[in-house]
């Protein structure tokens, strides 16, 4: 995600996403469609980013199995987005995890990246 307007978060999506999203049950791809009709960016797979999860790999951060959810992290990593938000505890919104994908990052000379939940980038009503 991006934020663009004084807090306002703009989605960072993927055909990555996309094609997982396919899968999904249909109420996760409800939401997905409500994304894709608001203002967003649409990120395509890129030899920078494939470099980047290639290195997550070599590092053994993740397992070659898991190996889209570091591609997620590379693609959100090499068009700066602000933040990752995910609800995939166990292989990116992690801490130790989240530690050694910014490791790599900052090695490669990008910024670190944010992870959080959904629930944790939520506005709150008051």
């Amino acid at each position: 995600m991006r934020d663009f307007r004084m807090g306002r978060l703009i989605p960072v999506l993927s055909e990555v996403i996309a094609i997982e999203i396919e899968g999904a049950p249909s109420f996760v791809q409800e939401r997905f469609e409500d994304l894709l009709i608001q203002e967003h960016e649409f990120l395509r797979t890129h030899a920078e980013a494939l470099e980047l999860a290639r290195l997550y790999q070599e590092r053994r951060i993740l397992t070659p199995k898991y190996y889209d959810d570091g591609l997620h992290i590379a693609l959100a990593t090499t068009a700066e987005a602000d933040v990752l938000v995910s609800w995939n505890f166990k292989h990116i919104v992690h801490f130790e995890k989240i530690r050694l994908f910014n490791a790599v990052n900052m090695e490669q000379r990008y910024k670190s990246l944010l992870i959080h939940t959904p629930r944790e980038v939520a506005k709150q009503e008051d």
